[in-house]
């Protein structure tokens, strides 16, 4: 009989991604057969699945915790911003279409019953699912046609479990508020709550927790503590990257923040690493001219972030920094903007036509509508390391410096450099998962020659997330509101 618990927040980034990971890392550990879902996420870093899809790398993380692979099921519906206004829209692991806001809310029913589909082929052969919720239930502007939250929970008939986020602030209002403005039928859904984020003395906030269940009649999971090793997992959002080695820096990255940045998962494991610093440049601010290497990352929208880079003179700053001799590695579309020409010429990015690339690798791109999704494997031809990792793009690059292949992927050359080798570009994300290479490449910077291990440090930070929930929440009261689900 399989149960289901949905953890929805009381605004955005309160943590449920984490604590869903946790949580489906901890259960697992007691023998159930655990699996994520999140009915509709919103997000340009993305995972390539087993079944040829796509999904929020949130997911691929919790699938992780469970100790299975990610697959499209988790995350059936994906939103993928492409402009302030429009996002193309994946579903079941695939481009259903591009739409703007007003037009996707003329899709929810159809996209709801989309997101049931896989709720249940999940729930047909699992003890628990753990459901993440998106953005916030109180935002009720919200609440008609809704697939993210409430109007999930209320399809599925799936109690919620709601979370505050403390470090912010307000944390007594953001739970009483959302107890005040949701609907009678969407405040009973919510059997219970837990702070998040508390910094020193969780019992100095037993007064809180008493005055949030005298005010909501909500059960009272329990108060966490800031989770210390929340670093070591992979980054959500950009900015939640951090660098852990301050003393004995030796190399320096600088990473302009896109305006699309897509798939940023390629900074965790540099952003892991003693004596190495990544610096993730705000719009406005120059690109540092002490960086040893300026990695250009990909993008949601190459064409219009090779705009924005240079609205923002981080092209001015490249030029300088290559003329110090200094190191550039372009990533997927970071690889395009860094060739000769961007060509679309069926207007896939926007109007059709061709733009000029920044012109440090002679090579040029043409957009296409099909998208490359794929799991890759090869090896570093300069150190013979071996590598893995995902390809998830549209376009195809030649030209002559992919004469100078620096990667094999599936026993074929990939990637461009320049002449001297000190720009480089690839399609392929995840290359610096691999401790071997990613040493290699560190040394060639100047760094150690140390190895470490990142996949072993993130399921360690996996495993010390769910003994830091069990330790303080009331998890048993929590499975014991989990219900069963209609599989049928």
């Amino acid at each position: 009989m399989t149960k289901a618990i949905m953890i929805q927040g009381a605004g955005s980034n309160v943590g449920k991604s984490m604590i869903v990971a946790g949580l489906c890392r901890l259960f697992a550990r007691r023998g159930l057969i655990v699996r994520p879902f999140k009915p509709q996420n919103m997000s340009n870093n993305a995972a390539v699945t087993t079944d040829g899809g796509e999904i929020g790398r949130a997911q691929a993380l919790q699938a992780l915790a469970c100790g299975v692979p990610a697959h499209t099921d988790m995350n059936p519906v994906l939103l993928k911003p492409e402009s302030d206004v429009g996002a193309q829209v994946i579903v079941h692991g695939k481009r259903f279409a591009t739409l703007k806001a007003r037009d996707y809310a003329k899709a929810k029913p159809q996209l709801l019953s989309k997101t049931l589909e896989s709720f249940q082929r999940l729930a047909s052969s699992v003890d628990l699912i753990v459901i993440e919720g998106a953005g916030s239930p109180a935002e009720i502007n919200l609440r008609e046609g809704d697939i993210a939250n409430m109007g999930f929970a209320e399809a599925a008939n799936i109690p919620v479990v709601l979370v505050g986020d403390i470090d912010r602030g307000g944390v007594i209002a953001q739970i009483v508020g959302t107890h005040c403005v949701l609907p009678a039928a969407d405040r009973d859904r919510i059997k219970a709550f837990m702070v998040n984020k508390f910094r020193g003395d969780v019992t100095l906030f037993n007064d809180g927790m008493t005055e949030i269940t005298s005010r909501t009649d909500w059960a009272p999971l329990g108060v966490l503590p800031w989770f210390k090793d929340a670093w070591k997992l992979p980054a959500e959002d950009v900015m939640d990257i951090t660098s852990t080695a301050r003393d004995g820096e030796v190399i320096k990255i600088a990473v302009p923040k896109l305006s699309r940045i897509a798939n940023f998962d390629d900074l965790d494991p540099l952003a892991m690493e003693p004596g190495v610093s990544v610096d993730i440049v705000e719009p406005g601010r120059p690109l540092p001219a002490d960086a040893d290497l300026i990695l250009i990352p990909g993008s949601k929208s190459t064409i219009g972030d090779l705009a924005f880079l240079r609205a923002q003179g981080w092209d001015i700053d490249l030029y300088a920094h290559v003329r110090r001799g200094g190191h550039v590695m372009g990533i997927c579309g970071g690889f395009q903007m860094l060739g000769a020409t961007i060509s679309d010429p069926d207007g896939i990015e926007g109007p059709a036509g061709t733009v000029a690339g920044l012109g440090l690798l002679n090579v040029e791109t043409t957009m296409a509508a099909s998208k490359r999704l794929a799991d890759v494997e090869g090896t570093h031809l300069a150190s013979g390391a071996k590598v893995k990792g995902y390809e998830i793009h549209i376009g195809t690059t030649t030209g002559q410096d992919t004469d100078r292949p620096w990667l094999s992927i599936d026993g074929k050359p990939a990637g461009a450099a320049s002449s001297d080798g000190k720009v480089e570009g690839c399609y392929i994300h995840g290359l610096f998962n691999a401790d071997a290479f990613r040493h290699c490449y560190l040394e060639k910077l100047g760094g150690t020659s140390q190895v470490s291990n990142y996949s072993a440090s993130v399921e360690d930070a996996l495993d010390a997330l769910a003994d830091h929930l069990e330790t303080h929440l009331d998890v048993e009261t929590l499975l014991s509101l989990a219900e069963t689900v209609n599989a049928s």
